[in-house]
C-alpha cells in the first residue's frame, strides 16, 4: 500500500549562490597562476633569477589567497532544508536547470511479481521533476537542447546516517509505471522532465532528507560550492 505526503512552496536556492562570479574567480585565478608560471620560467631561463623567484611567489600567494576563500566560504556556509516543493537550481554554464520533489511515497514491496522488489525497511519514493529554466538562458543561446550535468542523490536522516540510491528498487519502481525519465533527460528551454528515485530504509529512520547535487568533480574547488570540504548541503524537506 503506498501513502502519499505532498506539499507545494515557492522557496529557491543556488548552487553556487553566485555562479558567474565563481566561475570567473577559478578560472581568472588559474589563468594568472599559469601565466605567471610560464613567465616565470622565462625569467629564470635568461638568468633573472630574481624576477622569476618575485613572479613565482605572486603566484603562490595567489593561490593560497584562493584557497583561504575557498574554505573561508565553506566554514561559513550553514545547512539548508528546502520545504517540499522548493527549487534547487543548478548552473550549467550557459543557463540554469531547477530540481524539486513533486511527490514523495512509501511502499513495502515495488513492482508485479515475480520481479517484485521487497523493501529492507521501508521503500521512500521520491519524484523529482528537472525545469530547464527559460529565464535564465544566456543571449547566445537560442532553443538548443541541453543534457543536465550529471547528479547524484542520497537521503539523510535526523541523525545525519546517509542511504544510497537503491538501483534495483528504482527500475522496480519504473517497471510499475512510476516516472522514470532519469535526472540527465536533454531539455530544451521551459521543458521538464520527472524522474522517480527510490531508496530502502530502515523504519527507524526519522526525518529523511533528500540531497540531489553534483558527483565529486571540479566543483570541489569552486568558491561557494556545495562540494568543498566543510561547506553545508542544500536539501530538500520530504515531509515525513
Amino acid at each position: 500500500m503506498l501513502q502519499s505526503t505532498l506539499q507545494m512552496a515557492a522557496e529557491t536556492a543556488r548552487m553556487p549562490e553566485n555562479a558567474p562570479l565563481a566561475a570567473l574567480a577559478l578560472l581568472g585565478t588559474a589563468g594568472a597562476v599559469v601565466g605567471a608560471l610560464v613567465a616565470a620560467a622565462v625569467c629564470a631561463a635568461v638568468g633573472r633569477r630574481t624576477l622569476a623567484t618575485w613572479i613565482a611567489a605572486g603566484a603562490g600567494a595567489l593561490l593560497i589567497a584562493y584557497a583561504g576563500t575557498l574554505g573561508g566560504f565553506a566554514v561559513a556556509s550553514s545547512e539548508r532544508v528546502l520545504a517540499p516543493g522548493g527549487r534547487k537550481y543548478f548552473c550549467e554554464l550557459d543557463c540554469h536547470t531547477a530540481v524539486s520533489v513533486e511527490r514523495v511515497d512509501t511502499a513495502r514491496v515495488l513492482g508485479p511479481p515475480p520481479e517484485a522488489q521487497r523493501a529492507a525497511g521501508r521503500f521512500l519514493l521520491a519524484r523529482v521533476r528537472t525545469w530547464f529554466d527559460p529565464s535564465t538562458i544566456a543571449p547566445w543561446r537560442g532553443d538548443a537542447l541541453l543534457t543536465p550535468n550529471p547528479r547524484t542523490a542520497w537521503i539523510v536522516d535526523a541523525s545525519g546516517r546517509r542511504y544510497p540510491l537503491s538501483r534495483e528498487a528504482t527500475r522496480a519502481a519504473a517497471r510499475a509505471g512510476f516516472p522514470s525519465d532519469g535526472l540527465d533527460r536533454p531539455l530544451r528551454p521551459g521543458q521538464s522532465s520527472t524522474t522517480t528515485l527510490v531508496f530502502d530504509l530502515p523504519d527507524g529512520a526519522a526525518h529523511p532528507r533528500l540531497f540531489v547535487g553534483d558527483p565529486p568533480g571540479v566543483e570541489l574547488v569552486v568558491i561557494g560550492h556545495e562540494n568543498t570540504p566543510l561547506h553545508r548541503k542544500i536539501l530538500f524537506d520530504l515531509g515525513l
